[in-house]
């Protein structure tokens, strides 16, 4: 494991489960969906879809619940529920909205985000966390999202810092997977318990006190 360094160029952000609490938004809208087909839905089933795009969701149902070729209409329903969860509001997890701004006062930061520009929009309106950012990237604005590199690189980027000397935060394996390929540090805060994730930190809520001392001496050229 390595740590993360002080001597950052960029922080990124993923958005759902991670800043905003819209897991249980999905989740809602999982579970119904499995529902309608005779399925429960609990964490092994949400291991299947968690941090998937809309579209990889989809797919990843059909094949679970034996419907071969449903993937664009089971996904078509996903985002309509999760439109509908997400239209009754979602907060802010813990410490996410101090991290943000501990991190924006020290470096660029942007958002990376596996949903589509609306529900990244609406999550983060909802959370009161978008004038925090000035960079925010939805997966329907690149070729290929996470876990391809392509959002983090995009990002970095955009924000005129090398990956190598940026840090992600994340929640989920195919965010993992996406930061790791485009050369991040990766920061985890785990939104499925028990999950075995490759990390470079690795915390139960965005609130910690080592996330703030950190994000507090970013600059410095030291790692922690």
């Amino acid at each position: 494991m390595r740590s993360l360094p002080t001597n950052t160029e960029a922080v990124v952000f993923d958005c759902d489960g991670l800043l905003v609490d819209t897991e249980a938004c999905w989740t809602v809208a999982e579970t119904a969906i499995f529902a309608a087909h005779g399925h429960p839905f609990g964490p092994e089933q949400k291991a299947l879809v968690i941090g998937r795009t809309l579209e990889a969701a989809g797919e990843a149902m059909a094949q679970y619940l034996g419907r071969p070729g449903a993937g664009a209409e089971l996904a078509a329903e996903l985002l309509e529920r999760v439109r509908k969860e997400l239209s009754r509001g979602s907060a802010a997890l813990p410490g996410a909205a101090e991290l943000v701004r501990a991190c924006r006062a020290a470096v660029p930061i942007a958002v990376a985000s596996n949903s589509p520009r609306e529900l990244l929009d609406a999550a983060l309106r909802s959370a009161g966390l978008t004038d925090y950012f000035t960079h925010t990237f939805a997966a329907d604005e690149v070729r290929s999202p996470k876990p391809a590199p392509e959002l983090y690189l995009t990002a970095c980027e955009k924000l005129g810092a090398a990956p190598q000397r940026s840090v992600a935060f994340e929640d989920s394996a195919t965010g993992i997977a996406s930061a790791r390929a485009a050369g991040l540090y990766v920061a985890v805060v785990p939104s499925l318990s028990g999950a075995d994730l490759d990390h470079d930190w690795l915390g139960t809520s965005l609130a910690e006190r080592e996330l703030l001392d950190w994000a507090g001496q970013l600059g410095d050229g030291t790692v922690r």
